[in-house]
């Protein structure tokens, strides 16, 4: 079983091989304090001040079979692109991670693409794999929490099972600065209902679709 590691910011090389090898063995990490406080602040604050026109209900399946069901999840998500300065500092820690995983994981990991969540009072996300069923493109999601002063009564739990998806093996609080990592093929997931606002920063890396690889 994989155990919060509380970080106090080492080397961001440390941090790479502890993900690696976690990733390697269990499947999956959780990390602590990886980030300084100031960043996650920034980020808190960039996702609490949106537009609420930029959030948009969260739906399932991928591109011409994505639909929305209410039963299954009732969060809303914001895309972050390229130009988004707010989660610049963050991204160009992903990008680092996505070679050292590369490098010595062999993964073939193209892009990493992730959206600030929004889960209001009573928003929930059912068990579920974050790789779509006939695409295995997602191969590492990253869950980036940015609730700060967040506590058990608040409810929100992401619950982790094992990788038959039948037992919960982690109850992780989605408090301020708290990282999940883990594979997206492998690891069912839920998002329990919270009783009070719930954002994170969630992506994916992904390997390239098969429509676009040339001819070997």
């Amino acid at each position: 079983m994989s155990t919060a590691i509380s970080s106090q910011q080492p080397p961001i090389q440390s941090q790479f091989d502890a993900i690696e090898g976690a990733l390697s063995v269990e499947g999956y990490l959780i990390l602590d304090q990886l980030f300084d406080t100031s960043i996650i602040k920034q980020l808190t604050h960039h996702a609490q001040n949106l537009d609420v026109s930029y959030f948009k209900k969260a739906g399932i399946g991928r591109i011409d079979e994505l639909q929305q069901n209410s039963a299954i999840r009732s969060d809303e998500i914001c895309w972050v692109n390229e130009n988004d300065l707010a989660p610049k500092t963050y991204l160009d820690w992903t990008e680092g991670l996505r070679t050292h995983l590369n490098r010595t994981l062999f993964l073939g990991l193209q892009t990493f693409e992730c959206h600030f969540a929004h889960y209001a009072p009573g928003a929930f996300y059912k068990k579920h794999l974050d790789a779509f069923r006939g695409s295995n493109c997602r191969k590492v999601s990253l869950i980036l929490y940015l609730n700060e002063n967040w506590c058990k009564d608040d409810g929100g739990e992401l619950l982790l099972y094992d990788q038959g998806g039948h037992t919960v093996i982690e109850t992780i609080n989605p408090t301020a600065g708290r990282l999940v990592v883990f594979l997206s093929e492998i690891f069912y997931h839920e998002v329990l209902p919270a009783r009070r606002d719930r954002y994170s920063l969630t992506g994916w890396m992904r390997v390239r679709e098969p429509s676009l690889l040339g001819p070997e």
